[in-house]
């Protein structure tokens, strides 16, 4: 009887060491899913924010190359143009417009 009662006692010692463990690993898990949800929050800012940096960027590099090519419209008019007086073999001559 003595036996059997420690034998009892020994293993509700042991079960109250392992609700012990296993509420600190809980408390544990909670306080590293708690960080881990912060760390998304953070970085899904972090994504957002360079999101709207690359749209601006890309909003200046469209402008950029519109201006571009509008330049380039313009140094390839004035090249035809000197074309006309140094090197009239490279003219081309714009094409005829009708008048109406």
């Amino acid at each position: 009887s003595d036996d059997s009662k420690k034998a009892l006692e020994r293993k509700v010692a042991d079960h109250e060491t392992e609700i012990a463990n296993a509420q600190e690993a809980l408390s544990t898990l909670t306080e590293e899913i708690a960080s881990l949800q912060k760390g998304i929050k953070d970085l899904d800012a972090s994504v957002a924010e360079a999101t709207e940096n690359r749209k601006m960027e890309h909003e200046e590099f469209k402008a950029l190359m519109v201006s571009n090519s509008a330049a380039k419209e313009v140094l390839e008019f004035a090249k035809n143009r000197l074309n006309k007086f140094y090197n009239p073999k490279m003219y081309k001559a714009p094409p005829k417009r009708e008048l109406s």
